[in-house]
């Protein structure tokens, strides 16, 4: 049973820069691309409630659950303490997954609009995120095209508070094994092929709800 009180989003959002002048013509990557990376990172006869060759928690698979009443059908919410993304279906049903949120304090809860969603898009770090692991980031300054390697994914949903871009981001990551921690360098992690499927019942406009983590539930408590 889905609670607000547990409905935690962890912005573990990738707080990505402004993409320089030929990735901002170019978010996204070649669509003749997409087919075949989609199939790359989507298991061979996939079922959602039970491939697993990521060696997940069973928890963290695609599950339809019982939603509280009142929430807007088609509104995201993230749990942040248990790790769960919630997209609220028709007849009092939503679709749960598993996520990765930010580590430490690279999280900012709050109320959100989705104005846009990509297909394997393109990434640039922001000069926080070079700063802090240049080893990581550095080397991607200039910005990196789409595919099963870049950190956004197969899919993202661009987070924004009125017309501004927050930089906040829910998107598929390279990196399955880190659903249900805390890893990220701000964006809410998802198994590629879960938001592959999710990305399609998702429209612009739709209000994603991202609650407090455990440290700050504790801190306030």
């Amino acid at each position: 049973m889905l609670t607000r009180r547990h409905f935690v989003i962890t912005g573990a959002a990738l707080f990505s820069a402004p993409l320089p002048a030929l990735a901002q013509n170019r978010p996204t990557s070649n669509p003749a691309n997409w087919a075949r990376w989609d199939a790359q990172v989507t298991p061979a006869n996939y079922d959602p409630a039970t491939s697993n060759p990521w060696g997940l928690d069973p928890r963290f698979l695609p599950q339809m659950v019982e939603a509280n009443d009142g929430l807007r059908v088609g509104d995201i919410h993230v749990d942040a303490i248990a790790r769960y993304i919630y997209h609220i279906r028709e007849g009092g049903k939503a679709m749960r997954y598993g996520v990765a949120i930010a580590r430490g304090n690279l999280y900012e809860p709050g109320t959100y609009t989705i104005r846009r969603k990509a297909k394997w898009p393109t990434w640039t770090p922001t000069k926080a995120m070079i700063a802090r692991d240049p080893e990581i980031y550095a080397q991607h300054a200039d910005g990196m095209d789409g595919g099963p390697q870049n950190p956004l994914g197969s899919r993202a949903l661009y987070l924004f508070q009125g017309n501004r871009d927050t930089y906040l981001r829910i998107h598929g990551s390279p990196q399955p094994r880190s659903i249900g921690g805390r890893a990220s360098s701000g964006c809410v992690r998802m198994v590629m092929a879960h938001i592959i499927d999710l990305y399609e019942h998702v429209e612009p406009g739709v209000t994603a709800y991202l609650y407090p983590t455990e440290d700050t539930v504790t801190a306030s408590s």
